[in-house]
């Protein structure tokens, strides 16, 4: 029976249940407990709440703090435990796998953005991109309704047995001319399309953010510390902080309020609402958060955002109030997050302190969090090894519903009271052959995403294209020799690209083709000396040859070019006993050195005039240590000092004439000092 033909029991007509008018914006909440009256007795379900980057420790650390009373309820009363997710810790991947079972290589979604076929470009993912059924499609097939809320490359909107509310329904909000005029791509953001138009008036837009709620998110509570022009007006961009701020809240509001209201006035059987602000706040602010000892631009903003990340938990938290007291005894209730999140931690290197809001995936934990609450659930049961794939085999177990012997999670039976004879047998697949578009679907919503995205970090001139993703992926799965094809053939499309080659030299390292993988790996490093993988790709290879000296100066190299690669610290520490790139040979030379090391920390907390004094004393003690020579000038540089900047890097390159870091950035600071200068040769 295809999906167009389907019917609810009772032979409602799918996607054309009678709803009841609209409630106010004042009493939507109140919906939430009415509407579970209406419900047939005796019908079991199920509400999924995401929360995008809720990370396991903090969250350990406020519950024992006593600021999540609702998850502490969750947990008192149910199951807990942490949710292990794969690399790439992406949202889309992450959240795809947790709504279908499948690893990323089966369903198809590798990235934030999908390479346009007509025209190159690299667009944000669609739900026609995904090549496997997702829970929703499954609940549909077995004639049991659903509500799905925001989740991850969801649009355009499938048909359902019920109502689907995609990811795009909060950026078409940005627009002015939202319901005065339908939008070429309105009858996409909804299932039922119709749906859009029932749910406008509990649509939260940035602009309407109350100032009081933003305040609640500013460390002086009570005294509003926005800028004038951030309530003004002004139009919005998701570069700014605080209209980006002011996104994030809107839509968990917006999210809240369509959630319970379809759970009220639908009573689906699952409801699956995604939030992401604890996640976007994270990467906003995380690196404020209970973070001690900052000066300078950090201090201002820890002073203005400092208590955002915690406010944003407690909002999550209040969130759950409300679908806890939407649910009966009747309802199971679970929450999970995709990963976890370094809060509180800054970058090691200087350059990067001063602007902590674009930091991508690299502060990302793979552990994300899983409660579990409510019916069929054991209570005080500790859910331990669970794994993303995991979830879907849960919930369909939950519904009386098998999962299949292609999803490779497990049922977590350890948190249910579920016997094994209420646990049905799986079936071979859900995959019923049905085809799904494949590619990706221009919108007039995709700027807004991909400016979200760059100004999270997540995109740019940095990151991945979807196709080097996925080689990626598929090296990582341990298939060497597609890998080696797949990076191969890119290498083929962008032979000036060093991270491919350097890529393609692991997958043929892999393969144990050693020559031609260095034959990759010196042409990356001659395209970019600065690639600390590639350096760190040459020392291994070294290695399996027996050259432990020649290993040695590549792991070096490697340090040299990123101080924080780990893998070649490790590496070093085993093969020499230490990861420092200068000895010291005297008393002067140590006091340098540890001078140095003090400066590093406080320029990370953007002390820079502390850093540099202490940077200064430590050239008079050892003006030809490099390293001295180098925070000098990273130092020099962040405080705006150009010509102080440049003589350090000067001297660091009389010292070490092959650096090509140090060359490449004299010729950025005489090119800045230049334009500065009005092209004189003027420092």
């Amino acid at each position: 029976m295809g999906p167009s033909t389907l019917t609810r029991k009772g032979n409602r007509p799918y996607g054309r249940r009678m709803s009841r008018p609209s409630a106010p914006l004042l009493v939507t909440l109140l919906l939430a407990v009415l509407g579970a009256s209406c419900r047939p007795s005796g019908s079991d379900r199920i509400i999924v709440i995401g929360l995008d980057g809720l990370d396991p420790q903090t969250v350990e650390l406020l519950l024992s703090e006593g600021k999540l009373p609702n998850l502490a309820r969750i947990r008192r009363e149910g199951a807990h435990g942490r949710l292990k997710a794969d690399p790439p810790l992406l949202s889309p991947v992450l959240w795809t796998t947790l709504a279908t079972g499948r690893q990323p290589l089966d369903h198809g979604i590798g990235h934030f953005t999908a390479r346009d076929e007509a025209t190159g470009e690299e667009l944000p993912v669609t739900s026609g991109l995904r090549r496997v059924r997702a829970i929703w499609n499954l609940f549909s097939d077995a004639e049991r309704e659903v509500a799905v809320v925001g989740w991850w490359a969801t649009w355009p909107a499938e048909k359902v047995l019920g109502s689907l509310v995609t990811d795009h329904l909060c950026y078409h909000f940005l627009f002015p001319e939202a319901f005065t005029g339908a939008p070429p791509e309105s009858a996409a953001n909804t299932y039922p399309p119709e749906l859009e138009r029932e749910l406008a008036p509990l649509v939260l837009r940035p602009q309407d953010l109350p100032t009081k709620d933003l305040v609640e998110h500013d460390t002086r509570a009570g005294e509003p510390s926005l800028p004038n022009r951030e309530r003004a007006g002004t139009p919005f961009a998701f570069t700014d902080e605080v209209n980006h701020l002011r996104w994030a809240l809107a839509t968990a509001e917006t999210y809240r309020r369509v959630g319970l209201h379809l759970w009220a006035t639908r009573e689906p059987e699952l409801l699956m609402v995604y939030f992401e602000a604890t996640d976007t706040v994270s990467h906003l602010f995380g690196h404020l958060f209970r973070t001690e000892g900052l000066a300078g631009n950090l201090a201002a903003q820890q002073e203005r955002f400092g208590n955002a990340v915690e406010a944003t938990y407690l909002l999550a938290d209040e969130i759950l109030g409300d679908y806890l007291d939407a649910a009966d005894d009747r309802t199971t209730l679970i929450v999970v997050s995709d990963h976890g999140f370094k809060l509180g931690e800054l970058p090691t290197e200087p350059p990067r302190a001063g602007d902590m809001r674009r930091v991508s995936s690299r502060f990302h934990r793979p552990h994300g969090v899983i409660h579990l609450w409510g019916r069929a659930v054991q209570p005080g049961a500790r859910v331990e090894g669970a794994h993303q794939l995991d979830l879907v085999p849960t919930v369909l177990a939950l519904a009386g519903l098998p999962a299949a012997e292609d999803m490779p999670g497990r049922v977590l039976r350890e948190a249910l009271t579920l016997t094994d004879a209420e646990i049905p047998a799986r079936i071979p697949t859900h995959e019923t052959g049905q085809s799904r578009e494949a590619g990706s679907s221009p919108s007039r919503i995709d700027p807004a995403v991909l400016e979200k995205l760059e100004a999270l970090g997540y995109i740019g001139a940095s990151s991945p294209s979807s196709d080097r993703a996925h080689a990626s992926m598929v090296f990582s799965a341990g298939r060497h020799e597609e890998a080696e094809r797949l990076f191969a053939e890119l290498v083929a499309q962008h032979p000036e690209d060093a991270s491919l080659r350097a890529s393609w030299a692991g997958a043929l390292g892999a393969l144990d083709r050693p020559d031609e993988a260095m034959k990759q790996l010196e042409a990356a490093i001659a395209l970019d000396p600065l690639r600390p993988e590639a350096h760190h790709n040459l020392a291994v290879l070294a290695e399996r040859r027996g050259d432990r000296d020649q290993a040695i100066t590549s792991y070096r190299e490697a340090l040299r070019y990123a101080p924080g690669h780990e893998p070649s610290r490790i590496a070093l520490r085993r093969l020499t006993g230490s990861a420092k790139l200068e000895a010291a040979s005297g008393e002067d030379e140590k006091r340098a050195l540890q001078l140095t090391q003090q400066a590093r920390e406080l320029a990370q907390h953007d002390d820079l005039v502390r850093a540099g004094e202490l940077l200064e004393e430590a050239t008079r003690l050892a003006p030809r240590l490099v390293v001295v020579q180098q925070y000098r000038s990273n130092v020099a540089y962040l405080a705006g000092d150009l010509a102080t900047a440049q003589d350090a890097l000067e001297r660091a390159l009389e010292l070490e004439p092959g650096n090509a870091l140090f060359r490449r950035n004299l010729e950025s600071l005489k090119k800045q000092a230049s334009d500065e200068t009005g092209g004189s040769d003027a420092p």
